[in-house]
């Protein structure tokens, strides 16, 4: 059995790593597995297929802004692809992020749409069934539902200077909904109940939340070595972390809660850019993104709260990984990211309200840290342990495959 995943990046970000460990996986079980990417990869164990070149991802940047066509660019890129998916004859193929400057939608769905191989596409985002954007909730966009046009976030990625969302919309609409053999994997019910709405409501759903790594991600019993690093002196970590922290992802609400803080408290912002760090507030500890997943769990395991003050999201990983290390969440409820979190293990409280993040921060660090770690880590071992995530994809395979099989068979019964 062949297995493709398609993917802007591999083993890099949360998207890469899930792609990796499906391979992973899929290796495991006897799979022959392929992933093809657009730019950043780590190792990997998979064969890999870069799709374009750094020169491809720079024009379709130049495509985008210019034009907002994005995902339309990469035209030589994308035929060189099909023509290697045409060489592998994968017997799945799995679709994560197609966008972010590295294919060309159109050419491989008119591709897609004409073969006869069963395909995935897990959701991580909105951008599927929208004229331009990968999230709505920031500017409480609702023209998705019955068409795009005059688009609200030009700025946003993929940014623009110009407005092409309805032709964007119309053919997305189009080509996506027009796949017989195309199953729909949102990661979040938040996401699926989005689709029932969409132009996409048609096609066939199954919700699967990602995982995480418990051997990677766990509690730490001495940090002394954070402490030490970041010199963080008997002082409550309230950490917050994300692999771009961009407007919606609350930066600025950990600036406004630094100013409502106590001075036994400290705040650790992991994965930002240097120009972020130059502008936080003294007293605040800014890190880049860091790619060690031990140092990460350490600083997940030192923190007493984490507080993901997001205003759009599908299912952040950051949750799953703060509580697998016995780290209580507190978020907004926004999008999928409450889904995760119980009444044992964190809070769930209204957009951008600071004071009330301040009180749950305080009620969980007066709490028996010992109790709390480990309601949390029972959560993610229960619920959300990464190969028992990544096993229903390989249910879902088999289950489509089995059609495909039964589908064949009845043909062939029919033309006797």
């Amino acid at each position: 059995m062949k297995l493709l995943q398609i993917n802007t990046v591999v083993n890099y970000g949360s998207t890469g790593r899930i792609a990796e460990q499906i391979g992973d996986l899929a290796l495991e079980k006897g799979f022959k597995s392929y992933i093809a990417y657009g730019r950043k990869n780590g190792n990997s164990h998979s064969e890999l297929i870069r799709i374009g070149t750094k020169f491809d991802n720079y024009t379709h940047v130049a495509k985008t802004r210019i034009t907002d066509k994005h995902g339309l660019g990469s035209v030589g890129a994308t035929k060189k692809f099909i023509s290697i998916i045409n060489e592998i004859e994968p017997d799945i193929i799995h679709l994560h992020n197609i966008h972010g400057y590295y294919l060309n939608y159109k050419l491989l769905f008119e591709y897609l749409n004409e073969i006869q191989i069963p395909i995935v596409w897990t959701l991580h985002d909105c951008w599927s069934f929208t004229g331009h954007c990968a999230y709505f909730d920031f500017v409480n966009c609702s023209k998705w539902i019955s068409g795009c046009h005059s688009c609200p976030q030009l700025a946003a990625y993929p940014k623009s200077y110009v407005d092409n969302s309805k032709a964007n919309f119309n053919l997305k609409s189009k080509l996506f909904a027009a796949n017989k053999n195309l199953t729909l994997v949102p990661v979040s019910f938040w996401l699926k109940n989005l689709l029932t709405k969409s132009v996409l409501k048609n096609l066939q759903k199954k919700v699967i939340h990602n995982g995480v790594n418990l051997e990677k991600f766990k509690p730490y019993s001495d940090t002394t070595d954070i402490d030490r690093k970041f010199n963080i002196v008997n002082e409550h970590l309230i950490l917050g972390v994300a692999s771009v922290w961009e407007q919606r992802k609350g930066l600025q609400d950990f600036v406004k809660l630094n100013d409502l803080l106590k001075d036994r408290f400290k705040i650790m912002l992991v994965g930002l850019d240097k120009k972020q760090i130059n502008s936080l507030p003294a007293n605040i500890i800014g890190i880049e993104r860091t790619e060690s997943q031990e140092e990460l769990a350490q600083i997940y395991s030192r923190a007493d709260v984490f507080f993901n003050p997001t205003y759009e999201d599908n299912f952040p990983t950051t949750n799953l990984e703060a509580m697998a290390c016995g780290t209580p969440v507190i978020t907004y409820d926004t999008g999928g990211s409450p889904e995760s979190i119980t009444d044992e293990t964190g809070f769930i409280i209204t957009k951008g309200d600071l004071r009330l993040a301040l009180e749950k921060i305080e009620l969980l660090v007066n709490k028996n840290k010992i109790a709390t770690t480990s309601k949390c880590r029972d959560n993610i071992s229960s619920n959300y342990e990464m190969n028992k995530q990544f096993e229903k994809y390989f249910d879902l395979y088999e289950k489509i495959l089995s059609k495909k099989v039964t589908r064949k068979k009845m043909g062939k019964k029919n033309i006797i």
